[in-house]
């Protein structure tokens, strides 16, 4: 494995669902160490690494968020059977039969989600979905045997899904929990290192925000912790070339970054949504453009962060996102990396300022 691969095995195999993310916290910490001229954390546990280009103004902020999909414990039952409330969005399908780690007292617990063999189930239950509330997850349970006292398991612990990075048989993809978003996270460090060995007319400021999956918390006070000028959040795209038909779709693994038009919770800065397209093509980095309909994230609270903060979204895509196990292409994540240190290259303050001019 190289560098990047032996990084992105750390941090997404690290535990850090929402409102746990202190593992891959200290883990950016570590690497900011390398790149920041000082490092600051708010009081909800986003982080941000300074480090000053030329000038210290603009203030660009390029951020991606350190929590994953997981769950919490909420109730131990007499039989020793965990019950659980979802951090972050999961389709049940997706969650049953699989393996998860419940972090206690005493350290990583795996289970597997229980889940009835078909030979139990009426021909009408096979065709539906178990909700999230109806599951549970089997540690061990057994009678007679505490896992509260065993295993030091209890109410507000969290579970976490259970997935080892692997670099597949072609070995330019990659398979592992949580891409969504410790990607961003490698991504915004891999930018910080590039920029640290080249002159860049602004202050960088490269981080994570913490509980985007259960709302965007973190993403309001790194924002007020940061006030930047321009906000290039780092997220994964939604790739679609899967069955049945969809090979055609621009958002496929090897298109590129994505550059969101529109999500559901903001509309990019157009100025910097054309300037990033234009630095890609002048760069010939592959890009596409998408829209997130039913969706949000980070951006959607910075954006609207004080007076405001010209925003755009950019990140590589992924397959099967909120999931045990995503997808990622390697030229993807270095082309993500690439466009984005071109585009800071670029907003010194007089773009920066044309960003909002009328």
């Amino acid at each position: 494995m190289d560098k990047t691969e032996l990084f992105l095995k750390e941090i997404t195999e690290a535990n850090g669902v929402s409102g746990y993310e202190s593992e891959i916290r200290q883990i950016m910490k570590r690497e900011l160490a390398d790149v920041a001229d000082s490092i600051e954390c708010d009081k909800l546990g986003s982080i941000l690494g300074y480090q000053k280009g030329t000038t210290d103004s603009p203030r660009i902020m390029t951020v991606g968020h350190m929590d994953e999909i997981g769950f919490v414990v909420t109730e131990i039952t007499n039989e020793g059977f965990i019950k659980f409330l979802p951090l972050g969005g999961w389709w049940g399908h997706v969650a049953l039969g699989q393996r998860m780690r419940v972090i206690g007292s005493k350290g990583p617990i795996i289970g597997v989600t229980g889940s009835k063999p078909p030979h139990l189930l009426p021909v009408e239950d096979r065709k539906k979905v178990l909700e999230i509330k109806d599951m549970f997850l089997d540690v061990g349970a057994i009678e007679k045997f505490d896992i509260k006292k065993k295993f030091g398991i209890k109410v507000g612990d969290p579970i976490v899904p259970d997935s080892q990075f692997t670099v597949m048989s072609n070995p330019k993809l990659y398979m592992s929990k949580a891409f969504d978003n410790r990607v961003a996270c490698a991504i915004a460090l891999d930018v910080a290192k590039k920029l640290k060995k080249v002159k860049h007319p602004n202050l960088l400021m490269a981080g994570g925000s913490v509980q985007e999956e259960v709302g965007l918390r973190g993403a309001a006070t790194i924002a007020h912790m940061g006030n930047p000028d321009v906000a290039l959040v780092i997220d994964v795209g939604v790739a679609q070339d899967i069955p049945p038909n969809n090979f055609s779709k621009d958002e496929k693994l090897g298109g590129g970054p994505v550059i969101l038009v529109y999500d559901g919770g903001m509309i990019p800065n157009l100025r910097l949504r054309d300037l990033v397209a234009k630095t890609a093509e002048e760069n010939k980095i592959p890009f596409h453009f998408s829209y997130m309909a039913g969706g949000t994230g980070d951006g959607a609270r910075i954006h609207i962060t004080r007076m405001g903060v010209p925003s755009i979204y950019i990140g590589p895509p992924v397959r099967y996102i909120h999931s045990h196990n995503g997808i990622l292409y390697r030229p993807d994540y270095d082309n993500t990396v690439k466009l984005l240190v071109e585009v800071i290259k670029k907003l010194d303050k007089k773009t920066v300022n044309w960003l909002t001019e009328a």
